[in-house]
């Protein structure tokens, strides 16, 4: 499985990025994928995912109203798009595919966001 995640960066409080995991068509169409974070010290958290059966989504409570997952089909690509970024979503954030039982990972980008 391969993941090919872009989009992190600095950005100030209040600010916004997009986060960008691109992957086949038959895994976006039938698998769940999204994004996982790890700050410093803490312990990896899931963040949003998309199920490409039934487009379904899913946040964390952390990042309910502020994050919107999404999909661009003739990119093949799923978008992580952050709003009113704060200090404490700075992490590395990972893409992930899972299919079936297994969960695959991509490489992760990292946001830093600054007070």
């Amino acid at each position: 499985v391969q993941l090919q995640a872009s989009g992190g960066g600095l950005v100030q409080a209040g600010g916004s990025l997009r986060l960008s995991c691109a992957a086949s068509t038959i895994i976006l169409d039938y698998y769940v994928i999204g994004w996982f974070r790890q700050a410093p010290g803490k312990e990896r958290e899931g963040v949003s995912c998309r199920s490409g059966n039934s487009g379904r989504t899913y946040y964390a409570d952390s990042v309910k109203g502020r994050f919107t997952i999404s999909r661009e089909n003739a990119k093949n690509t799923v978008y992580l798009q952050m709003n009113s970024l704060k200090p404490e979503d700075t992490a590395v954030y990972i893409c992930h595919v899972d299919i079936l039982s297994i969960r695959s990972w991509g490489q992760g980008t990292l946001v830093t966001v600054s007070s």
